[in-house]
């Protein structure tokens, strides 16, 4: 069985997770209205109806921020721990895995509300919901470990 808590393992997560957070912060700043334009090379308005809507705004803050702290919640937990935290700290990896389970699936209900609500695309929404679910799959399998060990 491979180490579900190598290095190898984590660090490519942990890349994902600062381009995620880096791409949920220039939303964010968007939508704090400190730029007034938002890159959007392929749905021509869409990045800004969808960011700039009732339900992107109904939060008290931006969701995008709330992306952010997502992604830099799962580096943190990420970086926690040795190469056998799997078993030595199962209490924070089964954590790690109930945050990037819990951003997999809003991942999956925004990019369905582009669809079905907006019928339009944010190129970056969907580029972070891409980097969330790939994190997630990827990810899933040392909470996993630390499941079957402490059960």
């Amino acid at each position: 069985m491979r180490n579900p808590s190598a290095w190898s393992r984590r660090i490519p997560l942990a890349f994902l997770a600062l381009v995620g957070g880096a791409i949920s912060v220039y939303l964010a700043i968007y939508q704090l209205r400190f730029v007034y334009q938002v890159w959007e090379p392929f749905f021509g308005e869409g990045s800004r109806q969808i960011l700039r809507s009732n339900f992107s705004e109904a939060l008290p803050i931006p969701d995008a921020a709330l992306g952010a702290a997502g992604y830099f919640l799962e580096l943190l937990l990420l970086l926690v721990g040795g190469t056998q935290r799997w078993r030595t700290l199962p209490a924070v990896v089964i954590c790690y895995g109930a945050v990037i389970g819990l951003f997999g699936v809003v991942s999956v209900v925004l990019v369905g509300l582009q669809f079905f609500l907006f019928h339009t695309f944010c190129t970056l929404c969907l580029a972070s919901a891409a980097i969330s679910l790939t994190i997630t799959v990827l990810g899933f399998d040392e909470p996993l470990a630390s499941l079957r060990y402490k059960l």
